[in-house]
């Protein structure tokens, strides 16, 4: 099963990564309303999806392709000229293109409200988290497999993309606000049994 798998994956790496990433996105905001006590909302999943796998998933592929082109190689200054490279790039092209693409799709009337409010704290809190998968996906992951690689990353960060976009600012404090105080929530739910 898994040889047909990696198989299907080098036959047709495109598709097999572009789905893949696609596939987690959506799971991760799925994944943020599950954590949120919120019914599903299957239209928000399917618009995450549909940013996904329409820009992300083919941004990302060719991107992470056209970072190997340009800096062949594992060796140090390669790694690390790749990974500067996708933050001072590709991270903020892949930001403004979420909030963007879903207020589109929310049919939101400023399209770019969501980007002037929450841009700069979304990008620096991916600055805490994408160089440290950037610098392993660059050094352990063939490349055929690194767009699958960012996306199962992906699945943690659209969960806080995700929470970002509907409710957050932005930040990881208020993510972690949010998370704690679900704790305490749950806390005091069971101290009053």
């Amino acid at each position: 099963m898994a040889a047909a798998l990696l198989r299907g994956v080098r036959r047709f790496p495109w598709l097999c990564n572009v789905l893949l990433y696609g596939g987690l996105f959506a799971a991760g905001d799925a994944a943020q309303q599950l954590l949120r006590g919120q019914p599903p909302d299957w239209a928000q999943t399917r618009r995450v999806a549909l940013v996904a796998l329409a820009f992300h998933g083919n941004f990302s592929y060719v991107w992470l392709r056209a970072l190997e082109r340009a800096l062949p190689g594992r060796r140090p200054p390669a790694v690390l000229g790749k990974v500067l490279c996708d933050q001072l790039l590709g991270a903020p092209v892949a930001v403004l293109a979420f909030y963007t693409g879903m207020s589109i799709l929310q049919r939101k009337e400023d399209i770019f409200s969501d980007c002037k409010k929450k841009f700069w704290n979304t990008y620096k809190t991916g600055l805490m988290y994408w160089p440290f998968v950037q610098l392993s996906n660059f050094i352990l992951i063939p490349v055929h497999l690194r767009t699958a690689y960012t996306g199962l990353c992906g699945f943690v960060w659209a969960a806080f993309i995700c929470f970002s976009q509907q409710s957050g600012d932005g930040t990881a404090k208020s993510a972690f606000v949010w998370l704690q105080g679900e704790k305490v929530n749950a806390d005091e739910e069971s101290s009053d049994k």
